[in-house]
């Protein structure tokens, strides 16, 4: 039995001749084009996760000033 991957199918929906293509083998004559493609999606999802990074390190210190805060107001009530 044969697995069929999500990326045949959207192929195969986007163009059933490429995905034709593909199945028996044949090269894309846009090899470039596609190489570029291929390194664009992978410097956007370096930005997505290099993001989701930041914005949990600015929780981290946005939680840090708030316990900090607290700490204050209670040594300054005492």
């Amino acid at each position: 039995m044969r697995i069929v991957r999500a990326s045949e199918i959207s192929l195969y929906l986007y163009c059933h001749r490429a995905w034709w293509y593909r199945r028996k083998g044949y090269e894309s004559e846009n090899q470039g084009a596609l190489n570029t493609g291929l390194e664009l999606h992978h410097r956007h999802g370096q930005t997505v996760i290099a993001s989701g990074c930041i914005r949990w390190l600015a929780y981290a210190i946005l939680m840090a000033a708030f316990v900090s805060l607290a700490a204050y107001l209670a040594l300054r009530w005492l």
